[in-house]
């Protein structure tokens, strides 16, 4: 796991790369990634502050952290936009959109459409100049990232939730959000040719009392129904409540053929373009 400096060590040496046609990803933690192309960086959905621990601490729901912040926020200044797919605060967290703003004023904040006021109130006023608010199908270029929202089921298909398909370069990530399968969900992004799909697997279990995802066998499944060409799994290994192993993603990517990589949070994939 690589964290504060040594993260932003290999980052950096990443970043400098400005010629060579090669995407780097991070996991920073729960579906959090870092992407960089040519120098370029994008933010999607990240959470790195403890507010959800410190909001459930005295309550019947803790959520105790497995794994440790990767990286503060503040050190981010050199990214040039942020995606928040949906309002949950692992995906929209003040303590970390805050810091990474003040960092970088020049970064932007890709949301849905229908969030726009609920994450104004989150964030304050002041952060609608940064909003690139898409509703489903609408597009936009923002600091060379190209982005078009697609739709996203967090346990149920709404305005609210969303996942992006980023295009950089020669490079096509899809982004779910917090989703489960819903019917057209594949014939809908198929056609996009991800290169690389992030997707959750924590799955759904009633007694967690939270919205559920993807499990493992569906993340994998997913993606080779996509025909993404490397899938790599999130949303699981932050909090003791909800979580789950990798390894029924890892046997079901085995069984059907598709290439999946396990991440550790801090960890870099980098993909060549296909030729």
């Amino acid at each position: 796991m690589l964290k504060d400096d040594a993260l932003l060590a290999d980052v950096a040496a990443a970043r400098a790369e400005t010629t060579a046609e090669r995407l780097h990803v991070w996991w920073l933690g729960q579906s959090g990634f870092l992407a960089c192309y040519r120098g370029q960086c994008l933010l999607l959905d990240p959470y790195l502050s403890d507010a959800l621990t410190k909001k459930y601490a005295a309550t019947d729901k803790p959520h105790v952290r497995l794994t440790e912040r990767v990286v503060d926020p503040a050190r981010l200044g050199f990214v040039s936009v942020v995606t928040s797919s949906h309002n949950h605060t692992d995906h929209l967290d003040a303590e970390t959109l805050g810091p990474i703003f003040a960092a970088a004023p020049q970064a932007k904040l890709v949301l849905p459409k229908a969030n726009v006021d609920f994450v104004t109130q989150r964030l304050g006023v002041a952060a609608r100049e940064k909003f690139i608010a898409l509703a489903e199908g609408e597009r936009a270029t923002v600091g060379g990232f190209s982005f078009e929202t697609v739709p996203a089921a967090h346990e149920k298909l709404a305005p609210e939730y969303a996942g992006f398909v980023v295009t950089v370069g020669p490079f096509r990530i899809y982004h779910s959000g917090d989703t489960v399968r819903f019917p057209g969900m594949a014939e809908r992004l198929r056609p996009l040719s991800v290169d690389l799909a992030l997707l959750p697997i924590n799955g759904r279990a009633p007694e967690r009392r939270v919205s559920g995802n993807l499990d493992g066998v569906e993340a994998a499944t997913l993606a080779r129904d996509i025909g993404a060409r490397c899938v790599v799994p999130c949303h699981y290994e932050l909090f003791e409540f909800n979580t789950a192993s990798p390894a029924r993603f890892v046997a079901e990517c085995a069984r059907l053929g598709q290439h999946g990589v396990v991440l550790r949070a801090g960890e870099r994939l980098s993909l060549d373009p296909v030729r």
